[in-house]
């Protein structure tokens, strides 16, 4: 399941923080106490978010360098657990995904126009074809289903392109 939550932190208050990061966001959390834990559940899983107490970070760099590889798509949230209440932790947490959520519709769209504009001259130029070649005369009929065919497939899919515009 792609949304996620992952909580990294030895905090006595992991549990709580859990059940706080997931009645607000709506994704399940799971919880790591340590980096080599949530190590094993990075390679098992993917995440939507990470949140990562500092303190580990500085306390393990290398095994931190380590964990900061196998995040792949997920989006890192760095909290201090010694100085930031659950309610921040929340905030923070909710803040980034909302941002990857915009992050990942702003690319979706701009990957759309870019199939679309690569392939707008190519679909006018297959149902300019169909049309020219169905108006030569004595064009056979099977030969003349076949092209209504492609032309009506090169049709549907300028109108679907045509709605991500």
């Amino acid at each position: 399941m792609r949304g996620m939550i992952l909580l990294i932190t030895p905090s006595a208050r992991i549990k709580e923080c859990a059940q706080a990061l997931e009645s607000s966001t709506n994704h399940p959390v799971h919880t790591a106490t340590s980096l080599q834990e949530a190590g094993s559940r990075l390679r098992e899983q993917e995440y939507a978010a990470v949140v990562i107490d500092q303190f580990l970070l500085e306390a393990e760099p290398d095994e931190s360098e380590q964990i900061l590889q196998h995040i792949e798509t997920a989006v890192p949230v760095y909290l201090n657990f010694a100085i930031s209440g659950i309610p921040r932790v929340v905030r923070e947490t909710r803040t980034a995904l909302a941002r990857r959520q915009r992050e990942e519709q702003v690319a979706r769209q701009s990957a759309e126009r870019t199939v679309w504009n690569e392939l707008k001259e190519d679909v006018t130029a297959m149902l300019l074809a169909c049309d020219l070649a169905l108006a030569v005369p004595d064009v056979p009929v099977p030969a003349a289903e076949k092209l209504r065919s492609v032309h009506d497939l090169a049709f549907h899919i300028r109108e679907r392109l045509a709605r991500l515009e």
